[in-house]
């Protein structure tokens, strides 16, 4: 395959264009034409993007505490932010896919993706040094790690809203999505709240979780 558009995407010319290609072979392909799946690179990938992403948390955020470094962490190196990942870099253009896979749910296609991303890390990793690594890592997350952690104080909102409300005895708290706009990477949510039927306030976010706790906060403030 012809790579030279992805490495201008993603910022990295392959020495190894096979290590590249193995990258992005689902295992569907690999077993069809008896070849390496990028199974074990992703393997590789997943535990350099947990240390890259945890290094950069705990140089760049000291006024985190340990757990809320983590919640960060877990907010970011997860299958959605990979897939946004994949999406920005059009990997779905380069990747291999057996015939069973091609026409996968989106949900299957959402984590082959995200799998294909940790992949290709790895292979930058060995191909170029880990620095190489690094450096797709933070361009690519940092943006996401920063509203995470503005997100991170969000953690007690629905909490403290339930306390507040069920002071008097338990009532009927419900959160509902109501609007989502925005492309698959770059998605928006608006929120509502209720309690007994009444609506309390609405919250706006980039996942549905903060859209939520957005809502709650709102609540709280009234």
């Amino acid at each position: 395959m012809e790579f030279t558009v992805l490495e201008n995407s993603i910022g990295y010319v392959f020495k190894d264009k096979k290590l590249l290609e193995q990258a992005l072979t689902h295992t569907s392909y690999a077993n069809i034409k008896n070849v390496q799946s990028n199974e074990k690179l992703e393997f590789f990938g997943d535990s350099i993007l947990e240390y890259v992403s945890s290094e950069y948390i705990y140089n760049n955020y000291r006024n985190l505490k340990e757990g809320e470094m983590t919640k960060v962490r877990a907010t970011v190196v997860c299958e959605d932010s990979l897939y946004e990942v994949a999406l920005r870099h059009n990997f779905s253009d380069f990747l291999l896919l057996g015939k069973s896979e091609q026409h996968s749910e989106k949900i299957k296609l959402k984590a082959i993706l995200a799998d294909s991303v940790e992949a290709v890390i790895a292979g930058m990793c060995i191909d170029g040094g880990i620095d190489s690594a690094k450096k797709f890592i933070i361009e690519n997350l940092k943006d996401a790690i920063e509203q995470a952690t503005k997100n991170v104080g969000l953690k007690d909102y629905k909490t403290v809203l339930q306390e507040k409300l069920q002071v008097n005895g338990n009532v009927k708290i419900v959160y509902e999505i109501i609007h989502e706009s925005g492309p698959d990477h770059d998605k928006k949510f608006k929120a509502q709240v209720s309690c007994n039927g009444k609506i309390l306030a609405v919250g706006e976010g980039k996942s549905k979780k903060a859209a939520e706790m957005q809502a709650a906060r709102h609540a709280l403030e009234k």
